[in-house]
């Protein structure tokens, strides 16, 4: 991961922004009463970035990681457009209850820029489809060149959205937090058509810690960087994922990232205890990758 990365993790200020006061209206219109669906994970699955986190002789990959966790950042969908075979072949290895969370074709995003995107988009949604009620929230990330000056092309793209596949948009270019473009009306757009608005921590990219939901849905996006206060970062993270939690969020998405990938599930695993520990969830809390386990699979 060499998004976000600096030099001196150490040298950055990663207090998190206050909440823009819409936040709260916006969870107490939601009227979410109950707890919300919390789902944590890796952005990745596969043995080579996760090293460490694999018991010895394990076959299949997804199968392992699906019970250690109940849901996957699934960028791999950003590089191919996989065949239904095997995207079907995800959600029979994943239990009842599982979610993926895939990213939107690079075809679609980077070269497209969203311009007469129709059948690529068709052709992508017709296979992810195919992961049936295991989809969780398909995200679109628009490279760092796509900025306001792309608005009319981002908007229509979003106007024309099909509604039965829930989507999160995150945004690269500066230019769109800095006050130089009025994202009112973005955000207009994105509530309207249910659109999550994604938050991404990275060390070296601070204005993209927006805090602005524009849904009841929290969907970050977690850079660490593979030193202690990665710790201490998800300590404030949960302090104000538990604030929502108490205005009415009624869905948690958030998935680790690192530099070196194989730390992620140890991330991953704190967190989860927190939200156990102090909210009284039973989520799953993986195994220590960096102990002995048993053989399976």
């Amino acid at each position: 991961m060499k998004f976000g990365k600096v030099d001196n993790p150490d040298d950055v200020d990663f207090k998190l922004p206050d909440d823009p006061a819409f936040n709260k209206e916006l969870l107490a219109a939601a009227g979410n009463n109950g707890k919300p669906n919390i789902y944590i994970g890796c952005a990745k699955w596969n043995k080579a970035d996760l090293k460490t986190f694999y018991p010895k002789g394990t076959k299949d990959e997804l199968a392992y990681y699906a019970t250690q966790f109940n849901s996957i950042e699934l960028n791999a969908t950003f590089y191919n457009n996989f065949p239904i075979e095997t995207i079907e072949s995800w959600y029979n290895k994943t239990p009842p209850g599982f979610r993926f969370f895939p990213k939107v074709h690079q075809g679609i995003s980077h070269w497209k820029r969203l311009k007469d995107a129709k059948e690529p988009m068709e052709l992508y949604l017709d296979g992810i489809a195919h992961l049936q009620e295991k989809l969780g929230m398909i995200f679109l990330q628009m490279p760092d060149n796509f900025g306001p000056k792309n608005w009319e092309s981002l908007k229509n793209f979003l106007e024309e959205w099909p509604s039965g596949f829930p989507l999160a948009l995150e945004l690269r270019h500066t230019q769109w937090y800095d006050g130089s473009f009025n994202t009112e009306e973005m955000y207009e757009v994105m509530q309207r058509k249910n659109i999550s608005h994604i938050i991404t921590d990275s060390a070296g990219r601070r204005d993209l810690l927006h805090m602005r939901l524009t849904t009841p849905t929290a969907f970050i996006r977690y850079n660490g960087a593979n030193v202690d206060s990665d710790y201490t970062r998800l300590d404030d993270w949960f302090e104000r994922l538990e604030q929502w939690v108490e205005q009415g969020i009624e869905n948690i998405y958030f998935f680790v990232h690192q530099n070196h990938e194989e730390a992620s599930p140890l991330l991953s695993g704190y967190l989860i205890r927190k939200f156990n520990e102090k909210l009284g969830t039973d989520l799953k809390v993986p195994l220590n990758p960096l102990a002995p386990q048993p053989k399976l699979f």
